[in-house]
């Protein structure tokens, strides 16, 4: 393959990038998705319509990425969540600092760039300061603070740290049989669940976007861990995955890769700073949201009603963006693309999120009724 081919296909896979996360948004404000709405739904009104809207977009997605894994088109040892070191205490507290922060700021970080396509300022405001953190937790002081704290505590593994690998080594069988085993079978429970019980129009539109959100999950592991990979690249001559922020194959995940935003925005002429699928993916979500927003006639400015609620929203944005990177995802990058892939890591970092989230929301419930 000649550079000019390698260019050719580097820019075509930000253009699939961009028209995959906007069709993401616009599936997540038409149907509502957020998994911090999903939480507070069943912590404040025993509502589990969006919590089974979320299992649905996680089955969809461990099943199509376990079939893509077996059909020899994504290899799991080049994903980004791929890796014998097993951080729990780092997942589990980047986890519990996510949650708590997404409750603050009324959404995790794909919701706030669902807002933002809709008119919200604060939601900026919330990803500049979000963005700003991630960054600092990647190479800058709470980075330092994070290596050695956390991440310090972790687990050597023989095998990568995800259950197929982990099983597959314990029964010497076939991995990749073994991996479509357990998508089939934990993932058609999950779509079961989530199918189950009342068929109002609301029930079955709130399915629909979650088996689309998983889907889309899956088409950026296909579009990053096979088409938009070079075998031997012309200069290197080395096996590369394009444009990715991380060099492996990446899904979609909302809070690293609005750190790199922001970093190729204010860098942009220094020619190392690379446009990558993550930065597109950003720019899609809210290109797709404000579409929605506008066709529906719903696009409205949204400022800060009070000084309370700016500060709210800017200690949100720091836990989200420190929890974030320390955790190795947000609620879609571990809720959902590392979900796929049966990461170990996930189980702690979903349960601190959700325990961080209820946690804050039980929190502000005690404060709304303390100031009666």
């Amino acid at each position: 393959m000649s550079i000019a081919q390698v260019s050719l296909l580097t820019s075509l896979a930000l253009a699939a990038a961009f028209v995959l996360s906007a069709v993401f948004g616009i599936v997540a404000r038409s149907t509502r998705f957020c998994t911090m709405g999903a939480i507070s739904d069943v912590v404040n009104l025993g509502d589990w319509t969006r919590v089974k809207q979320w299992a649905a977009a996680g089955a969809i997605a461990l099943i199509g990425f376990s079939v893509l894994v077996y059909a020899g088109l994504v290899d799991p040892d080049q994903t980004l969540y791929a890796s014998n070191r097993l951080l729990w205490l780092s997942a589990l507290v980047g986890g519990l600092l996510f949650g708590a922060g997404m409750v603050l700021c009324s959404g995790c970080g794909n919701k706030t760039l669902v807002r933002l396509g809709g008119g919200s300022l604060k939601a900026l405001v919330v990803l500049l300061v979000m963005g700003v953190s991630a960054f600092a937790t990647l190479k800058g002081i709470t980075a330092v603070l994070r290596v050695a704290t956390v991440d310090s505590v972790h687990l050597d593994m023989a095998t990568n740290a995800s259950l197929p690998d982990v099983l597959a080594a314990a029964l010497q069988v076939h991995g990749p049989s073994l991996r479509l085993l357990l998508g089939l079978g934990i993932g058609g429970a999950l779509l079961a669940w989530a199918a189950w019980g009342r068929r109002e129009t609301r029930d079955v539109r709130s399915l629909v976007g979650g088996v689309l959100i998983g889907l889309l999950v899956v088409a950026a592991w296909w579009l990053s861990g096979h088409w938009a990979v070079v075998d031997e690249h012309p200069l290197t001559l080395e096996h590369v995955f394009l444009a990715t922020n991380s060099g492996r194959a990446e899904a979609l995940s909302f809070v690293t890769p609005v750190a790199y935003a922001l970093d190729w925005l204010m860098f942009y002429s220094d020619a190392n700073k690379l446009l990558t699928l993550g930065i597109a993916s950003v720019a899609g979500v809210v290109a797709g949201a404000a579409v929605h927003a506008l066709w529906s006639r719903e696009f409205r400015w949204e400022g800060f009603a009070s000084t309370g609620d700016l500060a709210h929203h800017v200690a949100g944005g720091v836990l989200m963006g420190i929890g974030g990177v320390t955790a190795m995802g947000c609620t879609i990058g571990q809720g959902l693309s590392a979900v796929s892939t049966l990461s170990i890591a996930s189980l702690p970092a979903i349960a601190g999120i959700v325990a961080g989230a209820v946690a804050s929301l039980k929190y502000q419930a005690w404060h709304l009724q303390r100031d009666l």
